[in-house]
C-alpha cells in the first residue's frame, strides 16, 4: 500500500532517510532518527500528498571489512558485539566473510522495520556496493559529472589515517572520534650546543615570547633521527608521524629523557637559551613528547614548575641547579579582560589546583585561559613586532614567521582521540596524489548557499 506511482493530479513528498551501515542490526539511535521522517511521510499522505519514501542499505566502505577481519582474527570484542545481537556461538565463524554480513543485516533490517510497521516503498529498496551495479553506476556518474565540473580535484592533503588497515578513515569507519579531523601543530626547534634539535609541538605559537624552560619525560626514551638535513630529538611515535606526514625520517640513535635533564636549548622567537627540565605531565600520545613551558599562560606549566621548584628530592635526583630552577618566574605575555598579567597563574590559584595530579580543575584552567585569550588577548610590548597584535591574528602571523627562519615547522593530529573500527588508534597522514572534492571552492559554496536559500 506504500507504493509510490506518478500521479500528476497530487502533489509530490519525497522522504529519505540516510542509509543505515550493515555491520549489525539497528539500535535505538537509528531507530529515533528513522522514526521522524516517517511521522513526516504519514503526516503528508494524511494531507493528500503522492509520498515516495524508499530505504536502503550501506555496505561500502571499511566498516564491514574491519569486523570481519576482527571475526577471522577470534578477537574477544567483535565476537562478543556479535553475541549480543543474538548470533549463535557456531554462527559466529561465518562472520568471518563480508559477504556473510550484507547476506544477513539488511534482511535482518528490513524485517524489524516490516515489524515496526514502517510505511517505506520496499519496491525500491537497494543495498550499495558494486553488487548493485546500477547503484555503482549512478555513483560513478555522479564523480564524473562532478570532475567534469571541476569539483574533483588530485592534491596533496592530511586525512586520518588508520596504520593497520593503510586507509583513510571517515567517520562510518570509526569507533570512537566521529565528527574530528586533522589539526594542524606547529613543531618548535630548539637546537642543542652539538647541532641537534629538541622539538616541541604546541598549538599556541603565539606564546613563545613567555618561553622559560623545557619539559621532557625522564621515564621515556627519545629519539635522534635525521630529518631532512636537520637531526631532530623527538619520542617514538612522533617519528613515525612525521614519516607518515611528507617527512624524510630515519632514526640513527635512541636518548633517555634523563640524559637532557639540565641542559640549556636555544628557544625560538626569543633565542636564548632556557633549561631542560623534568616533568611527568606530557602526554606521549600527541606532539612530539616534549613540551616549550609557558607558565604565564599555561596552567599546567605553572603548576609543574611549582611543584619541581619545591621538590628537593626531585631537584637533587637529577642534578638541577635548584637555585637555577626556583629563580625561574613566569613572563606576561598577554593582556586579556577580566584577567591580570599572569592569567595561568591566577587561574591556579582561583580553582585551588594544588597539584599537577589534579587534572579535572587543570582543564578546566587550561579551557578558560586558552579562550578568554584567543578572543580577547592583545600581545605585550615585549612581544617584539607583534606588540599590540590581537592572538587570534598573531598566532597565525608568529607561526609564518618562525617557519620562515627556519625555527619552526608543521606537524598533524588528529583534534581528538579517532580510533578506528579495527580498533587501531588513528594518525593524520598526509596523502599525496589523491583524489578530493573540493568543498572549500568559493563559487561551488556560493550556488549551493543559493539552491538552499
Amino acid at each position: 500500500m506504500y507504493v509510490a506511482r506518478a500521479d500528476p493530479t497530487r502533489p509530490k513528498w519525497y522522504t529519505t532517510v540516510p542509509y543505515p551501515y550493515m555491520n549489525g542490526y539497528q539500535h535505538l539511535g537509528f531507530g529515533s532518527s528513522f522514526l521522524r521522517a516517517e511521522f513526516q511521510s504519514r503526516f503528508r499522505r494524511m494531507l493528500g500528498y503522492n509520498v515516495l519514501h524508499p530505504q536502503s542499505f550501506h555496505c561500502t566502505g571499511l566498516p564491514i571489512l574491519g569486523a570481519a577481519k576482527r571475526i577471522a582474527e577470534r578477537e574477544p570484542k567483535q565476537w562478543e558485539i556479535l553475541r549480543q545481537m543474538g548470533i549463535p556461538d557456531r554462527e559466529i565463524p561465518k562472520f568471518a566473510d563480508p559477504m556473510h554480513w550484507i547476506e544477513v543485516f539488511p534482511a535482518g533490517t528490513m524485517a524489524d522495520l516490516k515489524a515496526l510497521g514502517a510505511a517505506v516503498d520496499w519496491t525500491r529498496s537497494f543495498i550499495t556496493t558494486p553488487l548493485n551495479p546500477p547503484y555503482d553506476a549512478f555513483v560513478r556518474w555522479q564523480f564524473l559529472h562532478l570532475k567534469a565540473g571541476g569539483y574533483v580535484k588530485i592534491d596533496k592533503h592530511p586525512v586520518i589515517w588508520c596504520p593497520k588497515d593503510q586507509a583513510p578513515i571517515g567517520d562510518h569507519d570509526r569507533l570512537e572520534g566521529e565528527g574530528e579531523t586533522p589539526m594542524e601543530y606547529t613543531l618548535l626547534k630548539f637546537p642543542l650546543a652539538d647541532g641537534r634539535f629538541l622539538v616541541a609541538a604546541t598549538i599556541r605559537p603565539e606564546t613563545v615570547f613567555g618561553q622559560t624552560n623545557l619539559w621532557v619525560d625522564p621515564e621515556v626514551t627519545y629519539v635522534v633521527a635525521q630529518v631532512g638535513d636537520e637531526r631532530w630529538i623527538v619520542n617514538e611515535l612522533a617519528a613515525k608521524k612525521l614519516a607518515e606526514q611528507g617527512k624524510s625520517v630515519a632514526a640513527e640513535a635512541r636518548i633517555p629523557g634523563t640524559e637532557l635533564l639540565g641542559r640549556d636549548a636555544v628557544a625560538p622567537a626569543i633565542n636564548r637559551a632556557i633549561p631542560i627540565l623534568p616533568s611527568s605531565f606530557i602526554d606521549q600520545g600527541r606532539g612530539t613528547g616534549i613540551v616549550t613551558s609557558v607558565p604565564s599562560d599555561a596552567p599546567d606549566d605553572y603548576v609543574a614548575l611549582r611543584d619541581l621548584q619545591h621538590d628537593d628530592a626531585q631537584l637533587a635526583k637529577y642534578g638541577l641547579d635548584a637555585e637555577r630552577v626556583r629563580g625561574i618566574k613566569p613572563i606576561p605575555i598577554i593582556r586579556t579582560p577580566g584577567w591580570g598579567p599572569l592569567p595561568g597563574v591566577e587561574a591556579v590559584e582561583r580553582l585551588g589546583i594544588r597539584n599537577q595530579g589534579d587534572r579535572e580543575k587543570l582543564e578546566q584552567a587550561k579551557a578558560e585561559v586558552y579562550k578568554s585569550g584567543f578572543y580577547r588577548g592583545v600581545l605585550n610590548e615585549n612581544c617584539g613586532p607583534f606588540a599590540g597584535v590581537r592572538v587570534e591574528i598573531a598566532k597565525e602571523e608568529i607561526r609564518k614567521e618562525l617557519t620562515s627562519k627556519g625555527q619552526a615547522d608543521l606537524m598533524y593530529e588528529p583534534s581528538a582521540p579517532v580510533v578506528c573500527r579495527c580498533m587501531t588508534p588513528a594518525i593524520v597522514k598526509v596523502v599525496d596524489n589523491q583524489w578530493f572534492l573540493a568543498y572549500g571552492d568559493p563559487a561551488w559554496k556560493a550556488q549551493v548557499h543559493e539552491a538552499i536559500a
